[in-house]
């Protein structure tokens, strides 16, 4: 097979969860223990960070393997999902696996896994800790899945957990409350290793202090003392910080979640340097200033093009939707138009009761099956007095909110992340929207 054969083949043979939803997903650890044994209890060999949350772990892990790298760590990082290439959600030192390795794995261990029906997200961990073995990484950063307690990849051992917050997201595999939610993603909580926990709420901290209690783990909760001072975000991206630690401290990433993302990633620093991690000012400060280019990250308040400006963001539950809301209106345009598509099983009610009223929309759905058809949206988005048309694809959406733009005017493209990655894909392939 080649490298498209093997992922038609992994896709149909292990469903991918971003593509069918709830049928792809498998509780328990059970194949994740067998394929670990099959293939040496890999995650042993190297050292790891663990990183969970419903919103900001992807900016996080991004941004601590950023910061590692640039101190001369060699850094594994696996993340989900991709965007555009499957290749993404395992990186050394930024570069994706190759596509020979992505094929060898399948073509040699089909025999063993095959009888073991694993979910796609079963393999690809187990894919990216085999292929961190191999790299001889120093230490790997490991985004959780879905959730924590029963997440594959929660049979590491991490030097640090961290938490970056809880809100409502994933519902009917975690839980109809805060807490309940909470004490999934506690489940990453380990004996005696430290946790940094982003924010908290009444409902969700005394989860969290009272598993951190029962591990022996000493815990920190980043807002009690914050180490980002004030925050000052340029247009379409980038940040400027006054921090406690490093004065004056700019972050490639825009949007204003990025304020509660860098004051967690400072006090995980913090943790790191009194576990024995080196890394110095300049380190931390490449690693914030250049963490798309130094890892690969796409997606997070995204500018593609300008005058007009067109800016895309995987932001898709309501906690990252308010985000996005608020960055909306500091943004100085004539007109706002809204490329929106979502997924079946989010808070869409949520969502859409957030998104302004004055915007033109152009509803869209996403290439894959738990898309929510865009008419369905159209439908459910004018009781919000939300007015715009449908488009079968999201390619067809930015045709016509491009055509009916200024120079002036702002065109936002998310709701989910696969409109994202819709959109990125349309893009990597040097398509013209105009």
């Amino acid at each position: 097979m080649n490298y498209q054969e093997t992922l038609t083949y992994l896709y149909n043979s292990a469903p991918l969860f971003q593509h069918v939803g709830k049928e792809a997903y498998k509780e328990g650890l059970e194949n994740t223990l067998r394929l670990d044994e099959h293939f040496g209890h890999p995650h042993r060999r190297f050292r790891t960070l663990h990183v969970a949350g419903t919103n900001g772990k992807g900016s996080c892990s991004h941004t601590l393997a950023a910061i590692l790298q640039s101190a001369g760590y060699r850094v594994g990082l696996y993340t989900s999902p991709h965007l555009v290439d499957f290749r993404e959600r395992i990186r050394v030192n930024g570069i994706p696996v190759p596509e020979s390795f992505v094929i060898d794995f399948v073509e040699q261990h089909r025999p063993f896994f095959e009888p073991l029906h694993p979910s796609f997200f079963e393999l690809a961990t187990a894919m990216a800790f085999h292929y961190f073995e191999q790299q001889q990484v120093d230490v790997a950063v490991i985004e959780v899945g879905l959730g924590g307690r029963l997440d594959c990849t929660n049979i590491i051992t991490p030097d640090l957990s961290l938490i970056t917050n809880i809100s409502f997201d994933h519902v009917q595999f975690l839980g109809d409350t805060l807490a309940k939610i909470a004490s999934e993603k506690a489940g990453i909580i380990k004996a005696g290793i430290p946790v940094v926990i982003g924010e908290a709420t009444s409902e969700t901290r005394p989860v969290f202090q009272t598993k951190a209690e029962q591990e022996g783990a000493p815990i920190c909760f980043a807002e009690d003392t914050p180490l980002v001072l004030s925050s000052c975000h340029h247009g379409a991206g980038g940040t400027l910080y006054e921090t406690m630690d490093y004065a004056h401290l700019h972050g490639e990433l825009g949007g204003l979640c990025q304020d509660k993302n860098t004051n967690t990633l400072l006090w995980a620093l913090r943790c790191l340097q009194q576990i024995g991690y080196r890394f110095t000012e300049a380190d931390v400060r490449n690693g914030f200033g250049h963490v798309c280019e130094l890892t690969g990250l796409m997606g997070r308040w995204q500018q593609l093009e300008s005058h007009p400006t067109l800016l895309c963001d995987t932001g898709h539950n309501v906690g990252g939707i308010r985000y996005i809301v608020e960055q909306l209106k500091l943004q100085h345009y004539r007109r706002l138009h809204m490329v929106i598509g979502m997924v079946n099983d989010k808070d869409i009610s949520g969502v859409l009761e957030l998104l302004p009223k004055d915007a033109a929309y152009y509803f869209t759905q996403a290439s894959v099956k738990r898309a929510l058809p865009a008419a369905d949206i159209q439908a459910l988005a004018a009781r919000y007095g939300l007015k715009g048309d449908a488009y079968p694809d999201v390619a067809s959406a930015v045709c016509a909110a491009k055509a009916n733009v200024t120079t002036q005017d702002f065109i936002f493209v998310g709701g989910s992340s696969f409109i994202v990655a819709d959109l990125l894909n349309f893009y990597a392939g040097n398509h013209d929207f105009s």
